[in-house]
């Protein structure tokens, strides 16, 4: 005889651990919920491994939405997630994102702009001579302006705030099982009845929400569902520069590296080119990547760090959704008790609050009320209506 519970979530990391926390949250749901999580010391989660860090500066009002609704609960997180007196501190810093934008992109990053201002986004365009003078330490030679967010952008502690939504969802009731899914037993072609554990349990579910990062797409074809995402490696690197930096916020660079103090060192990473990325699960760090093309790139944006010494570096794993890089996020049009919130592409974590208190709302009442997600509708992938997003 399985355990019944009225929602069974699939993933723990920080997304499955968000709905986890506002479903619980909710004072119209009484149910149970359980979350299935495959690694239960997030040794290879990808939250464990995020670089973690949040912006405002997106081309699509939906995608907007989400980040503003984010960084006003992480704004909150001390007080939201706090255990008794226990605050939940993430150390969260707002100094801005910086996306550079050479003389061809400069239109496409006005009209950004221009979206990004009609939602409310604080984002400042800089023209060339001017970004030279408000950040010296930049080459600025071949570009031809900067888009700087002034506010509501930084980074902050994700693995902590991953943590801080499991440890709370698990004091408002919610039961987080050690264990891999292997199965999902239809109860009828349109309704899934149970999950299958490698342990040998079989959770009866009211509901099933699939948020398992890049194991997702297994999940769904579990169901007879397909979805456009694969895992996708990123690596970060860390390094320390004798040069003197001030000022410094996230930097987007027109080449495609980022770059983000850390104290006094610096985070750096690249998107690797997609048809060198294995759809596989490794970890491995691709070093060639640092050495070949983001090295170079650094030195020639930032002349100071021609002098750098790469300390340590790390990989994770994307979601990537290869319809339109955008989560996918609602109920499968088909199964009608399986919900799907995943495909993020690195946003993630970013944009976990936002998906938590939107599924927790369709769940509870049937529709969104806190945020409106419905743009990430699964049916958009079949009626080919992407949500393209492109920092560059």
């Amino acid at each position: 005889m399985g355990t019944n519970y009225d929602v069974v979530i699939v993933g723990g990391g920080v997304v499955g651990s968000s709905i986890a926390y506002f479903l619980s949250a909710n004072p119209d749901f009484d149910g149970r919920i359980a979350v299935i999580e495959r690694d239960p010391y997030y040794t290879a989660s990808s939250s464990s491994l995020s670089t973690s860090a949040i912006r405002q500066q997106f081309g699509t009002a939906p995608n907007i939405a989400m980040s503003k609704f984010s960084i006003d609960f992480l704004r909150q997180v001390k007080t939201r997630l706090a255990i008794g007196d226990e605050l939940a501190d993430i150390g969260l810093h707002e100094p801005g994102y910086l996306v550079l934008a050479t003389p061809e992109r400069a239109d496409a990053q006005r009209a950004k702009n221009r979206v990004q201002r009609g939602m409310g986004v604080d984002a400042e365009l800089i023209e060339q001579v001017e970004l030279a003078q408000r950040f010296p330490w930049l080459n600025t030679d071949d570009l031809a302006l900067g888009s700087l967010g002034l506010g509501s952008e930084g980074w902050f502690d994700g693995p902590g705030l991953m943590q801080a939504f499991r440890r709370k969802a698990r004091t408002q009731g919610v039961d987080y099982l050690a264990a891999t899914v292997t199965g999902l037993s239809m109860a009828s072609p349109g309704k899934v009845g149970e999950v299958v554990l490698d342990n040998g349990e079989r959770l009866a579910a009211g509901t099933v929400i699939n948020a398992a990062g890049p194991w997702s797409a297994g999940i769904a074809r579990m169901a007879g569902a397909e979805l456009p995402v694969v895992p996708s490696k990123r690596c970060v690197f860390v390094f320390e520069t004798p040069a003197r930096i001030d000022n410094c916020p996230f930097v987007f660079d027109t080449s495609g590296f980022w770059l983000r103090p850390e104290g006094q060192l610096f985070l750096c990473g690249i998107p690797p080119v997609r048809e060198n990325d294995p759809d596989d699960f490794g970890l491995d760090v691709d070093y060639d990547l640092f050495d070949e093309l983001i090295w170079p790139a650094l030195a020639h944006r930032v002349p100071g760090f021609e002098q750098l010494r790469m300390l340590r570096a790390w990989a994770g794993l994307y979601e990537y959704n290869t319809f339109d890089h955008s989560g996918i996020i609602g109920r499968h049009p088909e199964i009608s008790n399986f919900v799907l919130a995943t495909g993020f592409s690195g946003h993630g974590m970013m944009h976990a609050a936002a998906t938590g208190s939107g599924v927790s709302d369709l769940i509870a009442y049937g529709e969104y009320r806190s945020v409106d997600l419905s743009a990430f509708r699964y049916e958009r992938i079949a009626g080919n209506q992407p949500i393209e997003e492109h920092v560059y």
